[in-house]
């Protein structure tokens, strides 16, 4: 179930279902209405998106009771997070994904959000977006690819192939916009080559563990596996929530994985990551790439949990993933 495309004078709504708005400067919100309102797009905010507890985020009530006002609310065309954090996963109980299944409409955000996202794939089928949070619309420079594939996933019907960026960051951007450091990229490696054709399923991936177990955890038969990690992340951390995710039902029938570019601070090196991927039997003749552009890392692609997605790793000098957006 594909929600309907974004269109000039449509209402993207803001809410807070893990860390709050409050966290966000004034100055920084400005930037990223105004850079809304260049798309022709109208902002929105929940009535609780500014709650603020001692776990910089706000009840359970408050943050339920604005997620199904957001889905009911006729006059929003799309959702956005504020922000991630590390509670969302206690909305997954209290969600009400009838209501969701009858108003589908574009929800979008990363990072804790992934959650929410493959939840509601998984009881509704309602396609959702790992992709730019309200929050990351504030960044000055360095957004032009981000706001690019943005646009191409949610703004078009047309496939798109996803290209390297240029360039990357991993700078703490919000704490001096003036001052960024970015680093030449050298492109998505190819692990394995093939070829392969499924439904996109993960984000972040110890997130995504957290689904593990339960009702809200989607069925990886056909699945293309994108999976990044933050910098809490190292490999040893990466290499066992891999191996978890490995020893899932139905993880022999995952077609491929395409791995989202590492913070500095995890320490993963290329090499590095290649010795796990290479250790784990499972993996064995599985299309796997890494260092693409998503993640915790600027710029960040847009992409459809629940979505259609090609890739073709044959040529390593020139790996092809296509995302399939209608």
């Amino acid at each position: 179930m594909i929600p309907k495309k974004l269109k000039k004078g449509d209402t993207i709504h803001v809410i807070s279902p893990a860390t709050s708005l409050k966290i966000i400067p004034e100055s920084q919100r400005e930037a990223t209405n105004l850079r809304f309102r260049s798309l022709g797009l109208n902002v929105t905010f929940s009535e609780n998106a500014e709650e603020f507890d001692e776990f910089e985020s706000s009840s359970i009530d408050s943050r339920i009771v604005d997620f199904h006002k957001a889905f009911l609310d006729k006059k929003v065309n799309a959702i956005i997070t504020t922000i991630g954090g590390f509670n969302s996963n206690q909305l997954l109980g209290h969600i009400n994904y009838g209501l969701i299944k009858k108003n589908p409409k574009v929800f979008c955000g990363y990072s804790d959000i992934t959650a929410l996202q493959n939840a509601i794939y998984k009881k509704t089928k309602l396609v959702t977006y790992s992709g730019p949070h309200y929050s990351t619309f504030g960044m000055h420079t360095g957004f032009e690819y981000t706001l690019e594939y943005f646009k191409k996933c949610l703004m078009s019907d047309v496939a798109f192939e996803v290209k390297a960026a240029e360039e990357w960051s991993d700078d703490q951007w919000f704490l001096n916009q003036s001052k960024r450091l970015f680093i030449k990229n050298d492109g998505m490696k190819t692990i394995f080559e093939g070829k392969a054709t499924g439904t996109i399923l993960g984000g972040n991936l110890c997130t995504f563990n957290l689904l593990q177990g339960t009702e809200f955890m989607p069925s990886l038969k056909k699945a293309l596996l994108f999976i990044e990690d933050d910098e809490s992340s190292n490999p040893k951390l990466f290499d066992r929530n891999l191996q978890s995710l490995t020893h899932q039902p139905d993880f022999e029938w995952v077609k491929a994985i395409i791995i989202g570019r590492f913070q500095k601070a995890s320490q993963m090196t290329g090499p590095l990551l290649e010795k796990i991927i290479k250790s784990k039997k499972e993996l064995k003749n599985m299309p796997i790439i890494y260092n693409a552009d998503f993640g915790h890392t600027t710029p960040q692609i847009t992409f459809p949990i629940g979505g259609k997605a090609k890739i073709d790793l044959i040529d390593k000098k020139n790996p092809l993933i296509e995302i399939i957006t209608h």
